[in-house]
């Protein structure tokens, strides 16, 4: 097995795919609506396909080869974290809901946008200055929860914040965006799991401009409402009803302090996407994977998930009749944060991976136990 041997592929990003990528990080899409990533990452993948459909609630998919019977998909999901504008006081303050699992840990001092009837507001996440929070006797420094974070746009009362179009329901995102930092690393809100919506678009991109051909029907889908429970792909499977799933997503870095390696296993970035045993990861699919990553050098990181890989792997896997299906993962710093982070080596690597492993997949791949 290849784990930890150096990729020899010269697979690179490209100034056009980088931008891309940058653009695609930093338009908000929110769980429940995602339209504005998805019609970004649509137009990046039109010219790389065949045909592409939506679903009715936002998924987006490319086909290659449409008409074959056999079909495989590739997968990533494009929603992000966010909130929901739940209250709105007489002050002109705003309250909110989670819609996903956003950490309100990080939110105190945070800018965001809320995306109103009438564009994008800027507002903050205030909290009282550190002077006013310490007192004598019993009482204690307050720690951010959803029940006392709040918004302030700058609006005077309630009327005025209404004024601007925001409403309840309206939805709120972090304003950070794409950035790098030394040594190949990218951060970014949102790299969950968008940086898989951009990886299945580069695997299409290099089988159109390779000129390669495929035994079977590929779907590259970008699926919405992960966050709130993998919504979007049990929708999506139930329509395309594959023979098999590839899902991508993140994992987390565990040489990150104060992440327990013994719960979380030993995953870092820079050492190559990160494939899973699980109960709904198929043995002989995952195999499969493996052997293509040692044939072709690529470095790999094992790890096991418990009853639920909590990813779209479960929506696939556990659809119709059962779908064999691995899930091929890149590891992530700081999830579900703002400075999301990881490394441009596992990107290509990721990519490889799925890209060289769908020419050794096809209608008469045996994937039986029996």
């Amino acid at each position: 097995m290849a784990k930890g041997t150096k990729n020899q592929s010269k697979l690179s990003i490209s100034k056009p795919a980088l931008a891309f990528l940058k653009e695609y990080i930093n338009t908000p899409s929110p769980t429940g609506f995602e339209s504005g990533g998805q019609k970004l990452w649509m137009n990046y993948i039109k010219p790389h396909v065949d045909e592409v459909f939506t679903d009715p609630y936002g998924t987006v998919v490319g086909v290659i080869n449409p008409n074959a019977k056999f079909k495989v998909v590739i997968e990533a999901h494009a929603d992000e974290i966010s909130w929901f504008v739940n209250y709105i006081a007489d002050s002109g303050l705003i309250y909110l809901k989670r819609n996903g699992g956003v950490d309100h840990q990080i939110a105190p001092g945070k800018r965001v946008l809320i995306h109103g009837k009438k564009g994008a507001v800027k507002a903050v996440f205030g909290w009282p200055a550190i002077h006013t929070r310490f007192g004598g006797g019993e009482r204690k420094d307050p720690q951010p929860s959803v029940e006392n974070l709040f918004l302030d746009c700058g609006a005077k009362n309630k009327k005025e914040v209404e004024a601007l179009g925001i409403h309840i329901g309206s939805v709120a995102t972090y304003e950070e965006g794409f950035d790098e930092l030394a040594y190949d690393y990218f951060i970014g809100r949102a790299m969950d799991n968008r940086i898989g919506g951009f990886m299945i678009a580069e695997v299409a991109r290099l089988i159109k401009e390779n000129k390669k051909k495929l035994p079977y029907a590929l779907y590259v889908v970008n699926a919405v409402q992960e966050e709130i429970g993998l919504r979007g792909a049990e929708m999506i499977a139930r329509r395309i009803k594959p023979d098999v799933a590839i899902i991508t997503d993140v994992t987390h870095d565990t040489t990150t302090p104060m992440v327990n390696k013994i719960i979380e296993g030993d995953v870092a970035c820079g050492k190559g996407p990160s494939l899973a045993f699980g109960p709904a990861v198929h043995n002989k699919l995952l195999s499969l994977v493996e052997n293509v990553a040692e044939k072709k050098k690529i470095p790999v990181q094992m790890r096991t998930v418990s009853r639920s890989t909590g990813t779209d792997t479960d929506s696939f896997a556990y659809a119709n009749d059962g779908c064999p299906s691995v899930l091929i993962s890149i590891p992530l710093r700081y999830m579900h944060t703002t400075v999301e982070m990881l490394h441009k080596d596992d990107i290509t690597s990721t990519i490889q991976l799925m890209y060289e492993t769908l020419f050794e997949l096809g209608p008469d791949t045996n994937l039986s136990y029996f």
